[in-house]
């Protein structure tokens, strides 16, 4: 996408190796890093205290449905409510909004809102309409992200 922008003419086939490289770099950055599995042996021999946070009233659990119910009211996201995760995986209408694929609308807000999240074909799914949001921020940052997010969604409505 950013060598179309740079030279709308450069034949991408020639580096396509580079750019399947640099794809697989930026995903093992933003994928679990080694300092943060280091708190594994803790969450696994202190188990009532990692249950708390995922149950009703837990940190995580509050952050989830926060997620869920935000993405929900978006027109045009369509979201399932993740049993286990730390993450969601929302899809994106990308008639209603007039997006090609999901790493445009991934590149689209990251240079509008300033947020980066992290497109689904960036899984290896070949459904690109979806993409992937972490909930373990603060609530405030959740917040933030979401209420720019949703205007992100509201503005392209508008102008499509």
């Amino acid at each position: 996408y950013l060598i179309n922008i740079i030279n709308p003419k450069f034949e991408k086939d020639s580096i396509q190796d580079y750019i399947v490289g640099l794809n697989l770099l930026s995903s093992m950055r933003l994928c679990s890093n080694v300092p943060g599995q280091s708190i594994i042996v803790d969450a696994i021999n202190d188990v009532s205290e990692t249950e708390k946070l995922l149950k009703k009233g837990g940190r995580l659990y509050q952050q989830r449905e926060y997620i869920y119910n935000r993405l929900n009211s978006i027109d045009g996201i369509s979201v399932t409510k993740p049993d286990a995760a730390f993450y969601i995986f929302p899809r994106i209408d990308l008639n209603k909004f007039n997006i090609r694929n999901d790493s445009e609308f991934i590149i689209e807000l990251l240079e509008k809102k300033y947020i980066l999240l992290v497109q689904g074909s960036g899984f290896n799914i070949d459904d690109q309409s979806h993409f992937r949001i972490v909930f373990l921020a603060d609530y405030n940052s959740l917040k933030k992200a979401m209420d720019s997010l949703e205007d992100f969604f509201f503005v392209i409505r508008i102008i499509n």
